[in-house]
């Protein structure tokens, strides 16, 4: 009798224990580190995490607060150098060769090969992550940076037509400033401020000279008269932006335009992302296009993972991750949070809004319209982005910094750092 009894308690011990267990080593945890910190990032970042977690992984959430990553990559370095690196990190360009070529980054051949990234990816987004015949990294989306968006009630309160072109945009300008309203939002952080002057650049030129200057690191094509005109016009924008123009985060920018105390913004496409996070839809109150003059060029960067390597012990949950985040569906959703667009070419441009319809079909056309961003690191050495962008900033912010001496001191930077890598 009594042993009757203890027989199945045994058992239901014995098997409740071995499901502790098995939950155990199922509920993985990866440790993610990163520079999504605003409301849309946090969104879209937790889209990926619950899709994650039913996979039976945890994502251990690091995230570094920080326009353009500058934080978190010196937090990543500083981890990693101590030892305590995370399992996935944000990196984006140059970046991932670099960590790469140290023998840092899981390869991720077989998800590759399994699910079809050679043949599924736009050729650019396939390049990106591909090093040495090995997959390197993870790519998730892409943003728009040459990106003009404009606040649609009060552009309708004033009867205004979006700007095509600079004529146009000066016009809309003034009828704002006589309004009340700032003509054009801007904060003097480094990181905003050359991301509107890579922007004009690319404006006054092509992507085929902008590759020249950031690539190819020619010191001098920097005394070209198209950068001339660029900084030219970066000062004469100030106008525009009332005054002074202050250091302002990205995403508090956005809560000025959500409130129509802005009426244009010049941004990449993640601003789309949280301005739909605070209830404002895309062709209802506000609207995009390209910045004049780059209506055929795409100012990209993209939004990569990497693997870091470690002892293995998480290299098949980092695999997870991996092929979920470049599944169709989970492109579809993470993209449609984050303002940015799909990797894949098969994405289905039918579940998208007017601007990401635009972006996705301008990048598809191939390299010869698609611009690296130098300010989101996807042209440059991280020494080489730093100083141009001190430079510009530097410029922007003392009208009495003449042009040309501008361009002189970026040339000489530009022979100085152009093949420096930067380490860990």
């Amino acid at each position: 009798m009594h042993s009757y009894i203890r027989a199945p308690l045994f058992c239901l011990i014995l098997l409740a224990s071995l499901g502790i267990a098995a939950g155990a080593r199922a509920a993985e945890t990866l440790d993610v580190l990163h520079w999504w910190t605003s409301q849309s990032e946090r969104k879209a970042a937790d889209a990926i995490a619950e899709a994650l977690a039913d996979e039976d992984v945890t994502w251990r959430d690091a995230a570094i607060a920080g326009g353009a990553g500058v934080g978190a990559m010196k937090v990543l370095k500083s981890r990693v150098l101590s030892g305590r690196a995370p399992d996935v990190a944000q990196l984006i360009g140059p970046n991932i060769q670099e960590w790469a070529d140290l023998g840092l980054l899981l390869e991720l051949d077989g998800v590759a090969r399994k699910n079809n990234w050679n043949t599924a990816f736009f050729p650019s987004i396939w390049s990106l992550v591909r090093l040495r015949s090995h997959t390197a990294a993870v790519p998730l989306g892409i943003h728009r940076i040459n990106t003009l968006f404009y606040n649609r009630r009060v552009f309708n309160e004033l009867g205004l037509t979006p700007p095509k072109n600079w004529n146009d945009f000066e016009r809309v300008a003034n009828r704002l400033q006589h309004a009340g309203i700032t003509p054009l939002a801007q904060s003097s952080e480094a990181w905003q401020v050359t991301t509107l002057f890579e922007t004009l650049l690319l404006s006054e030129s092509n992507p085929a000279f902008y590759r020249q200057l950031f690539m190819s690191n020619s010191d001098r094509a920097w005394f070209d008269p198209r950068v001339s005109r660029a900084l030219e016009r970066l000062r004469s924008l100030k106008r525009w932006m009332g005054e002074p123009v202050t250091e302002k985060s990205w995403d508090s920018i956005a809560r000025q335009f959500a409130h129509g105390e802005i009426g244009m913004w010049v941004m990449g496409d993640w601003a789309k992302g949280e301005l739909q996070t605070m209830g404002m839809n895309v062709d209802d109150q506000f609207s995009c296009l390209p910045v004049p003059g780059t209506a055929d060029y795409h100012l990209y960067s993209v939004d990569t993972f990497v693997m870091l390597v470690g002892d293995y012990d998480h290299e098949i949950a980092q695999e997870k991750l991996a092929r979920l985040a470049t599944s169709p569906a989970m492109q579809i959703h993470y993209n449609q949070i984050k303002g940015s667009v799909s990797v894949r070419r098969d994405a289905d441009p039918r579940q998208m809004d007017s601007c990401a319809r635009s972006s996705w079909q301008t990048f598809g056309r191939g390299a010869q319209v698609q611009a690296p961003s130098l300010t989101h690191r996807m042209a440059s050495n991280e020494q080489l982005k730093d100083a141009i962008s001190a430079q510009i900033h530097r410029y922007f912010l003392d009208d009495t910094i003449a042009i040309s001496e501008t361009q002189r001191r970026i040339a000489a930077l530009v022979r100085a750092l152009a093949n420096r890598k930067a380490e860990p």
